[in-house]
């Protein structure tokens, strides 16, 4: 008798009534991408919960693939056994003692999902709570605080037996919510913003402003490396690498240094919304926390967003940067950030920018410019990396 089975639990995914079961198939198209290096698992999705059979698979290495699994509220090492009930008491025994138990309190919860089961739910605890106890030392019952809770759950195909619970990632699964663009620096906010955002289930495809000889490929190899992080968690990221030197030059030469920025971020956005509708888009992501930069004022967002109707996302925008911080360690994206290779906001921005621009006065500036053919021009010359989940870095070039 061993522990061969991972009991998973879906959460929020319970709420969506008719539409669940289209959930839990991407959910278990997701599980089946993250656990693909495990060629002996087998996945069984049910309604309410998901189960997967390890197959002598070591199930810590499964746990922890899982754990970055959007959809998945926890998950639990299982033991799987016939519904019968001398054998349940006979695995539940086994299970406890697998457990420091000497000392210890526990105590039995019962449920029983299979109601032609012949035994009640009460009976069922009582019967395995005494069977327990004639058979261990040192274990006493306690039903308020136990230190093992053991969780008996009965089920037409068979009974499973969990104690602990391993936190998932919670959200929806990616891919449920419809797709995205992710405005992706090479700072510690925007990689956060798109793993918030695919958290509530959106598949993203990343846009990067790439300005050379004013970045370098070093720059831009950061922001690979960022959206290469990015795809633990949501599979396939299309990456749109955008030739940006041009156009940015010729805004900071026409527009006053205190608007410039205002305008390139104007700039950047229409020609994000070009690349969103290429790929059948329906939003955009930004990595936008409400005051913290110049650009990032309530005016300064309102004067930008003129130019799309389309939905821009930000995540993080009542996020302090402490918590953003803390969130990034914990994704494993910060370490990437800090690399001191600096993006093209960062080298251009002015020393006084705006904190409050005018519509009216950034639209009179940019009317010197050609905005739309420089833009067109641009969006025509974005180049597009796919990066995968596992994926040998030599393999994109």
């Amino acid at each position: 008798m061993t522990y061969d089975h991972i009991v998973v639990r879906y959460g929020e995914m319970s709420t969506k009534g008719k539409n669940r079961l289209q959930f839990v198939r991407c959910l278990k198209r997701n599980v089946a991408r993250k656990l693909k290096h495990f060629p002996n698992v087998e996945i069984e999705a049910s309604r309410d919960r998901m189960y997967i059979r390890l197959r002598e698979t070591p199930p810590q290495l499964v746990i922890e693939k899982l754990r970055e699994v959007f959809g998945i509220q926890s998950l639990s090492l299982a033991l799987k056994t016939d519904s019968d009930l001398q054998k349940i008491k006979e695995a539940t025994l086994f299970f406890v003692k697998q457990f420091p138990h000497e000392g210890k309190t526990f105590k039995i919860s019962a449920r029983r999902a299979d109601k032609q089961f012949p035994v009640t739910t009460n009976e069922l605890n009582y019967e395995l709570g005494s069977y327990v106890l004639k058979n261990t030392t040192g274990l006493t019952v306690d039903v308020h605080h136990p230190d093992i809770d053991v969780r008996v759950e009965v089920r037409k195909e068979g009974t499973y037996i969990t104690a602990y619970d391993v936190q998932g990632a919670g959200g929806l699964p990616v891919g449920t919510s419809g797709k995205a663009m992710l405005m992706l620096s090479g700072g510690i906010d925007s990689p956060v913003a798109g793993y918030l955002a695919m958290k509530r289930g959106l598949q993203i495809e990343a846009v990067h402003f790439f300005s050379p000889p004013f970045t370098s490929e070093r720059a831009k190899q950061k922001v690979i490396d960022l959206a290469q992080r990015l795809t633990e968690f949501g599979g396939t990221i299309r990456l749109h690498i955008v030739p940006f030197t041009e156009l940015q030059q010729a805004i900071y030469k026409q527009v006053p240094e205190n608007y410039s920025l205002i305008s390139t971020r104007r700039a950047m956005l229409r020609i994000t919304d070009e690349i969103r509708k290429k790929e059948n888009g329906l939003a955009i992501v930004t990595g936008e926390s409400l005051g913290q930069v110049a650009s990032q004022t309530l005016e300064s967002m309102v004067v930008v967003n003129d130019v799309t109707t389309t939905p821009i996302l930000r995540p993080l925008i009542s996020m302090d940067k402490t918590e953003i911080i803390s969130l990034a360690e914990r994704i494993g994206t910060h370490h990437i950030s800090i690399r001191p290779y600096e993006d093209c906001c960062t080298i251009f921005t002015p020393k006084a920018p705006k904190t409050k621009p005018k519509k009216e006065k950034v639209i009179h500036y940019e009317q010197f410019l050609p905005l739309d053919k420089m833009i067109a021009d641009t969006v025509a010359r974005v180049e597009t990396i796919t990066l995968r989940p596992d994926q040998p870095l030599d393999e994109l070039f």
